[in-house]
């Protein structure tokens, strides 16, 4: 899918053909969309297409007339029939009048700047526009960091009622998240560094202020995907050690059952044997079974109590 968008009057409009200050914004465009813009801008449609390999990694290009930046942007995908986060590449292309968007979903970043809720945002400014873009990529990875943060939180909640080998699962989830995040996060932060040294591409003294907060903010996101990895880790151990302490406190009981109820079969058994019944204590009384279920009834008694004593129930 194509759409043409441009400012004029501080307002945003869709375009029916590509003009002078143009935003081309392309939704996972099939090759033939991606040929068509190619030839018509003398661009390489690879370019066009790379953002739509998941595998392509960030980085930034400059291309005889044009300039091509690949970052990596946080995304929901379902998986295993949950939602979870990911990350997709988003290609920037930059001309001489025009500016290309390339991403392979229609991206909450670029539906701010349809929807005109971006201030100062044109696309006339195209250095300022790509920095907007930016600023809103590290913005995203700090809304959904602090998500994920609450997933945890919520896991945790759960220690002190029914957890459940799931919830090692859910955590594992987390900390995948969090090292696609990170990686990403890096990636984006070397392009960052870049653009900050091509003299190449025109830039306004705002425009480097702007760049400044978009690095900050990016090294904001590291820090924090940095800090909530060690949380989770940490949080994954905290709930292996408790899952492990309940499965040895049933283990305990269990044993502690055992123990006791041999007790009674031990003696049952011993009285169960075939030998003369002359022999054995009790035999000839009439209050024998009775006496004998006494006795074993005050051994069991006498266990639980060193059981419980030893702190063993």
């Amino acid at each position: 899918m194509i759409k043409i968008y441009r400012t004029d009057d501080r307002s945003i409009h869709e375009l029916d053909k590509i003009e002078d200050g143009a935003w081309i914004q392309m939704i996972a465009p099939t090759r033939a969309e991606g040929t068509r813009i190619a030839n018509e801008l003398d661009i390489d449609v690879d370019d066009i297409m790379a953002a739509l390999d998941e595998e392509e990694s960030s980085r930034i290009e400059l291309e005889q007339g044009y300039t091509l930046i690949l970052v990596d942007i946080p995304t929901v995908e379902v998986r295993h029939e949950k939602r979870v986060y990911t990350t997709i590449p988003l290609g920037i292309i930059l001309l001489q009048n025009l500016i290309i968007t390339v991403c392979t979903e229609d991206t909450p970043i670029l539906y701010r700047f349809v929807k005109g809720r971006v201030k100062g945002f044109s696309t006339k400014k195209k250095m300022r526009f790509v920095y907007q873009i930016l600023f809103h990529v590290a913005s995203l990875y700090q809304a959904d960091l602090r998500i994920l943060d609450k997933k945890r939180v919520a896991v945790e909640e759960r220690m002190n009622g029914n957890t459940e080998s799931i919830d090692v699962m859910d955590l594992h989830e987390l900390e995948s998240t969090l090292v696609y995040f990170a990686t990403s996060l890096r990636a984006n932060g070397v392009v960052l560094d870049r653009l900050t040294r091509y003299k190449r591409l025109e830039q306004y003294p705002e425009d480097q202020e702007l760049l400044d907060d978009v690095i900050i903010e990016n090294k904001q996101a590291i820090e924090m995907t940095s800090i909530y990895r060690d949380i989770i880790n940490s949080t994954r151990e905290l709930l292996s050690a408790v899952i492990d302490s309940r499965l040895n406190n049933v283990m305990k009981y269990l044993t502690s059952v055992t123990l006791v109820m041999a007790i009674p079969t031990i003696i049952s058994g011993l009285y169960g044997m075939n030998v003369n019944g002359a022999g054995m204590p009790f035999s000839s009384s009439i209050y024998g079974f009775a006496i004998v279920c006494l006795i074993t009834l005050l051994f069991c008694l006498l266990v639980l109590w060193i059981l419980r004593k030893k702190k063993m129930l």
